[in-house]
């Protein structure tokens, strides 16, 4: 028997317990809860650790922050979920599909919807950090969603003789093996070493990809923002300007005493509105001055001081 066994079976320090949400679990898939039978108590009618984690006065959380950026430095909302397992995985996973934003995109008439994050590497990531976590240590798991990520950090390695290569191959050696079949008789999940693939699928034809960070206390899944752009690309409507247009235009401007919006929306192929846009910050910005009205309208290139 192995230490992680061991605790799933050793007696819970808590025995008033009360189980709300797994029955409510288990009555939604019409299957009996059957404490003894489950491993929620052993044969003497004593709850067990496993008990514990499916009981509502579960000891262990998950803690999610949202980040409005690529890193901490400002927080947006963060939120701890508490109670049953069963009920932690629903909240959590309400809460992040809340903000799991969906964007359009159209290819000739047809309008193509995309999620910030597949939500099958959602689901499989949140029952990764519940199923596989180490609970024999009382911190909390972390979620933290970034502008372009989102990263799943459960408490505990790899468990000894397995790599993260053995894992993405599809092989599992599960830490909580009652609560892993727990989960699996729940239809929660197919198959142990099933979920790793199934994130890796969800982005088959995506250039960027999942990323999976080990340590010797802990395990991370990072999801990439599908949607995410990098603040060095402009979107201005329909036009995607990966160089600076002001640049462009001041060399134009440098080879002409005067110019007009029309001259510069025909040479750089910019839409009216762009144009018109990028034209007024340069001029806020002091680089070009604006001379005449209406029709006759043009610009010149201001002189550096």
């Amino acid at each position: 028997m192995t230490f992680q066994e061991s605790f799933e079976k050793m007696r819970s320090l808590e025995q008033d317990l009360t189980f709300l949400s797994a029955k409510t679990e288990f009555d939604e898939s019409n299957i009996p809860f059957k404490e003894k039978n489950l491993g929620i108590q052993n044969q003497d009618g004593i709850y067990t650790n496993l008990g514990l984690l499916l009981s509502d006065q579960c000891k262990h959380t998950i803690k999610v922050a949202v980040f409005n950026g690529e890193t901490q430095n400002v927080f947006q909302d963060r939120n701890e979920f508490t109670g049953s397992l069963f009920k932690q995985m629903h909240e959590v996973y309400s809460y992040i599909d809340f903000r799991n934003q969906k964007h359009s995109n159209f290819s000739g008439l047809k309008r193509i919807d995309k999620r910030d994050y597949p939500e099958v590497a959602i689901r499989e990531a949140l029952l990764n950090l519940i199923i596989h976590r180490e609970y024999s240590y009382s911190a909390s798991s972390f979620i933290r969603m970034y502008t372009d990520q989102i990263e799943f950090t459960s408490i505990g390695g790899l468990l000894k003789g397995i790599t993260l290569e053995d894992i993405q191959l599809g092989i599992s050696v599960c830490r909580n093996p009652k609560l892993a079949n727990i989960f699996y008789r729940l239809k929660l999940i197919e198959a142990y070493g099933t979920g790793i693939q199934k994130i890796l699928d969800s982005y088959s034809e995506s250039k960027i990809k999942p990323q999976f960070v080990t340590t010797e206390n802990a395990f991370k899944i990072i999801l990439p923002n599908l949607n995410y752009q990098k603040k060095s690309i402009k979107i201005m409507e329909d036009t995607i300007i990966y160089d600076c247009p002001e640049n462009k235009i001041l060399e134009f401007a440098k080879t002409h005493t005067q110019f007009t919006r029309k001259d510069v929306q025909d040479t750089f192929n910019l839409s009216q509105t762009t144009c018109g846009r990028i034209l007024n910050r340069m001029k806020e910005e002091g680089q070009i001055s604006q001379h005449g009205k209406g029709k006759n309208t043009f610009y010149i290139l201001n002189e550096k001081k």
